[in-house]
């Protein structure tokens, strides 16, 4: 069996996995925040499928990546399948998606959220194990079971309490200290299912291994990162506006823009009183017609 390194560059790589995966699960659990709070279904949804977007792709798919970064084999290349990495994104940001939205919809239970959970794990499971399918070396990768069965357990009890999380926490205090057990648990779950990986090596030339080099994978991580942040961050900012200017029956929420609003209305209703007529008023009299008398002593009303 070749020799195998899990932190090439230190503590970079675990501090900056765990990172991601403290951010994504943070922001992801405010946005699961929202969608209870929401008012209608379509609300709901939209803050899910942000956070589904957070979680999946930001503390899992991201934390991942970025935790491989440290992964190398001295005595053979790696690189990775760009078609297969994709893949494993789609895994988590699908699963978490679904997990959120069956728990995120409807009355809360401990079955529904197990059950979900048991999804959501096996979408992860799946991330991962994508993930390492794309990874090439020059050799044969094997796995250990019984460490393989524990990384699972850690995916489905992991994605459990995150679901758990996600439709009972409250509070910025109680979040942070969610998304990190949650990153714990996620970073867990990687190492463990590393732990379990084992390369033999085969005499195959450098040129045998197809894919792309650790180090250039930071140049898509990167850019998947800024496109998740942004667009989770313009997704959130539309959906907080639409909410801060109706709320259930298209009133104004209230606040700043609510005070504009009303003055605007107050305005509006103004003007159109003005330009209503008065319906009931007293109609002005017609004029008299004037004649003269026969004496001829000037006109007088009739």
């Amino acid at each position: 069996m070749a020799h195998v390194h899990h932190f090439t560059y230190g503590a970079f790589n675990p501090v900056a996995a765990f990172l991601l995966a403290f951010l994504g699960s943070f922001f992801g659990l405010l946005c699961t925040r929202r969608a209870r709070d929401a008012r209608t279904r379509s609300r709901r949804n939209r803050w899910l499928t942000i956070a589904a977007f957070a979680i999946g792709g930001g503390a899992i798919w991201l934390m991942h990546f970025a935790a491989m970064l440290g992964f190398d084999v001295p005595d053979s290349p790696v690189r990775y399948s760009i078609p297969m990495t994709v893949v494993s994104f789609a895994f988590a940001v699908v699963t978490v998606g679904i997990g959120l939205l069956v728990v995120g919809n409807g009355r809360r239970s401990l079955p529904k959220v197990a059950a979900a959970g048991l999804l959501t794990g096996i979408g992860v499971l799946a991330m991962h194990y994508s993930g390492m399918e794309g990874l090439h070396v020059a050799g044969v990768v094997h796995y250990n079971v019984m460490l393989v069965a524990a990384s699972a357990v850690i995916a489905v009890v992991a994605s459990t309490v995150a679901l758990w999380f996600a439709v009972s926490v409250r509070g910025y205090g109680p979040t942070a200290a969610a998304a990190g057990i949650m990153a714990v648990a996620v970073c867990g779950m990687h190492y463990t299912g590393m732990a379990a990986m084992s390369v033999q090596l085969r005499p195959i030339t450098e040129g045998d291994v197809k894919g792309l080099a650790p180090l250039a994978m930071i140049i898509p991580i990167t850019l998947i990162t800024a496109a998740c942040v942004i667009g989770v961050a313009l997704a959130a900012l539309q959906a907080m506006t639409e909410e801060e200017f109706t709320d259930g029956a298209a009133l104004p929420r209230g606040g700043v823009h609510a005070e504009s609003v009303n003055a605007w209305s107050l305005k509006q209703a103004s003007i159109n009183a003005n330009r209503r007529p008065a319906t009931g008023a007293r109609p002005s009299p017609r004029p008299v017609p004037l004649r003269s008398t026969p004496g001829g002593n000037g006109p007088v009303g009739s």
